[in-house]
């Protein structure tokens, strides 16, 4: 059985994809300006990936033997379209962060099954703060 250190920080990362989702799909329907139009089609599609690393996380918590967290990260709302990139930026890089330090907890506790879908949620993370990253010219 999985350490209660491996489930608490599933269930947090958990939280964080609840969080995401509901503040992607919120920029999605206000998202406003001409430049909108493309950039709101990204946050719908990102939400959908994180929606699916949110259900991942879910039933690895109940394998393990834990219970998933229903309780999101709060959202950020912004009207600028550039500051909800930004702080969407900002959450990508949070997440990086807390997943590396995830997939190293997961090492020392000996659990590679979790270790390997932190590993693959990382790569999604990493993809959507570049993407991010690209539309404010970092």
């Amino acid at each position: 059985m999985a350490s209660q250190k491996v489930i608490e920080a599933l269930n947090r990362a958990r939280a964080r994809e609840l969080g995401v989702v509901l503040q992607y799909m919120w920029q999605h329907a206000t998202a406003q300006g001409l430049a909108s139009p493309p950039v709101a089609g990204l946050f719908k599609d990102i939400a959908k990936v994180e929606m699916k690393h949110a259900e991942s996380l879910a039933e690895r918590v109940a394998y393990l033997g834990g219970e998933p967290t229903t309780q999101p990260d709060p959202v950020k709302k912004s009207a600028d379209l550039k500051q909800m990139i930004q702080d969407d930026l900002d959450l990508e890089n949070q997440a990086i962060k807390m997943y590396k330090e995830t997939i190293q907890l997961c090492r020392q506790e000996d659990d590679p099954t979790s270790r390997v879908l932190m590993e693959d949620l990382l790569a999604d993370e990493e993809e959507h703060a570049h993407e991010f990253g690209n539309l404010l010219g970092k």
